[in-house]
């Protein structure tokens, strides 16, 4: 029994008896944001400019912190500036999935060679924000999250201070209620001072400001259509369903026994794996000769296991120009002065492709003109709908081809697994029955029934969520094949291991590599080899130039890209529903 199967029985006997406690045991350091100040101020002109204060109290050595932005469609950052007290700030930004990703590294001493220990410090972060501001018919909106519910940690108190570009005829409202601890309107200022707000929640603000305080706003979203009302509409169905769905999680738990039972019950009887014949520590060969995407199904991707994940195919796309069906090469991208990937495909090789290869390699063409894929440009063609839809339906369909490639019942019994889901959804509904008769009950036997609702509740999404090996079990032939492919996943992982045994040619390397993006750990392998083979970059080898020049992880924020796409709302219509503001995101320390 290894220690997460363990961690989880010992998790249900604290659900089922409530008289266990669970700590869970932390590195030996620990950050707090103590209190956030964030002041913003609407410009005439539709810009939004944004400052950030962070009050960071260290316990241990960091390097230093961060601060993902999310940015909707339409919405960009500009003129980002960062500062410190405390420490030496020095910042790296980059963009991925639809956020601004920025590293803030804290240094101890003004040559930036010491990181920062056991101290307090204040970082500083200021941008501009073009699209935010909405322009409606009758009123112009801005729905902004003070704090996201993306944060590592909670935050002691939030300080927020909002400058507006009129002193007449403006209105706020700040969300969640329970949060708000003071607020006041004077002239063209807000100002408002939060409690404190737990890790996962969010503060948003909602403001209307009459249309006549903007002037030739060339930064602002312009929607042709009255919002007032509609966004007054949606705040208030919003706040009314919040509430509703609060009371009803509390609620819904009030058989919280039953669901930890049948999940104990299911694990004994169904989760624990068979003994096999196998001790090893590590693997340094492949184990199998199962395609990468093959392994990213039955190894990776745990939620579902025997369906691949978009890791397994960008594999497939190196394990595809690994055999020289797909050529990669380099073009300098005269006005911008960097280099560009590009893709060439030898269709003469076309009849050695499996089937879900097939599709990926169909996918691919799809987006070429005259044989040549520009990957560097290929993120720009998923802001249309129709080919985001697209792109999407056919990772779909390249997923379920590899699904029907594997013959999952001989690695992998799911019965388990299956029953947790329906113990799962039954939990769920029998307690939303239960949820509604405490709902509507005066008996003081209600309160304790909400109570016993969160545990349910909560504990039912987190069977929903939980991996599939937990209570479905390998078979044994499907159990030696997991610990061998798990050992070389760790192997790949341990710099050490590999410094000891090395492979003995490139073409291993190039293997390890391909293998190593299936199983997660794609930037491990690379690091790995450029300790090892200190002049990597020079090999003129396609698989090398692929994940050189960022090609790796090129498909993840596609696919997020297009996802995003297909999902957004062009039309504004749920404006000033809770939760949908700009802005928010989250941070931590590293």
């Amino acid at each position: 029994m290894n220690v997460r199967r363990t961690f989880c029985i010992i998790l249900l006997i604290f659900i089922l008896f409530s008289t266990l406690t669970f700590v869970s045991a932390d590195d030996d350091r620990s950050y707090t944001i103590d209190q956030a100040f964030i002041e913003l101020t609407v410009g005439n002109n539709g810009l939004l400019h944004v400052d950030e204060q962070y009050d960071y109290a260290f316990d241990g050595a960091f390097n230093g912190v961060y601060r993902d932005i999310p940015l909707k469609s339409g919405e960009s950052i500009e003129n980002i500036q960062v500062a410190a007290d405390g420490a030496y700030p020095v910042l790296k930004e980059s963009d991925d999935g639809g956020y601004k990703h920025l590293k803030i590294y804290l240094y101890s001493d003004a040559a930036h060679t010491k990181g920062i220990r056991d101290c307090d410090v204040s970082v500083y972060i200021s941008y501009d924000m073009v699209g935010v501001v909405t322009l409606f018919n009758d009123v112009g909106a801005l729905q902004y999250k003070l704090w996201g519910d993306e944060w590592d940690v909670g935050v002691g108190s939030l300080t927020a201070i909002v400058n507006l570009p009129g002193a007449n005829g403006n209105e706020y409202f700040l969300n969640p209620q329970d949060y708000n601890e003071s607020s006041s309107l004077q002239g063209k200022t807000i100002t408002a001072q939060s409690s404190s707000i737990p890790k996962g929640e969010l503060y948003e603000l909602l403001l209307l400001m009459p249309i006549s305080d903007f002037n030739d706003a060339t930064y602002a979203k312009h929607v042709n259509q009255d919002g007032r009302e509609m966004i007054l509409k949606n705040l208030e169905d919003s706040i009314n369903g919040r509430n509703f769905w609060n009371t009803s999680y509390l609620v819904l738990g009030l058989l919280s026994i039953l669901s930890p039972i049948g999940a104990i019950f299911t694990y004994f009887k169904y989760g624990r794996e068979p003994k096999v014949m196998y001790d090893g520590i590590y693997e340094r060969e492949l184990p199998s000769n199962d395609s990468p995407e093959v392994i990213n199904a039955l190894i990776e991707n745990k939620k579902d296991l025997g369906t691949p994940n978009i890791k397994g195919f960008e594999a497939s796309i190196m394990n595809l120009i690994d055999r020289k069906i797909l050529k990669l090469y380099t073009e300098e991208n005269v006005s911008s002065g960097t280099n560009e990937l590009l893709l060439t495909f030898n269709h003469e090789k076309e009849n050695e492709l499996s089937r879900s290869e097939k599709i990926l390699f169909n996918t691919l063409t799809h987006f070429a003109k005259d044989n040549v894929l520009n990957l560097s440009q290929l993120n720009g063609k998923f802001s249309s709908e129709t080919q985001a839809e697209w792109f999407l339906n056919h990772v779909k369909s390249w997923e379920e081809s590899v699904k029907n490639e594997i013959n999952l019942p001989e690695y992998f019994d799911d019965t388990g697994s299956t029953l947790i889901r329906g113990i799962a959804l039954g939990g769920m509904v029998f307690g939303g029955i239960i949820a509604v008769l405490g709902f509507v009950t005066n008996l003081s036997s209600g309160f304790f029934c909400l109570i016993a609702g969160v545990i349910l509740f909560i504990f039912s999404i987190a069977l929903m969520h939980i991996d599939e090996d937990i209570f479905g079990r390998w078979t044994e032939k499907g159990r030696v094949f997991y610990l061998k492919w798990d050992n070389f996943k760790k192997f790949l992982e341990d710099n050490s291991l590999i410094k000891e045994h090395p492979p003995e040619s490139i073409v291993v390397w190039k293997k390890y590599l391909i293998y190593g993006a299936a199983l997660g750990v794609a930037e491990e392998v690379y690091e790995s080899m450029k300790l090892q083979i200190p002049n990597i970059s020079e090999y003129d080898d396609d698989i090398f130039r692929y994940h050189y020049y960022g090609g790796y992880g090129l498909f993840h924020g596609f696919y997020n890209s297009s996802y995003s796409t297909v999902h957004s709302s062009s039309d504004s219509g749920g404006f000033g529903g809770f939760g949908g503001g700009s802005g928010g995101g989250g941070g931590g320390a590293f």
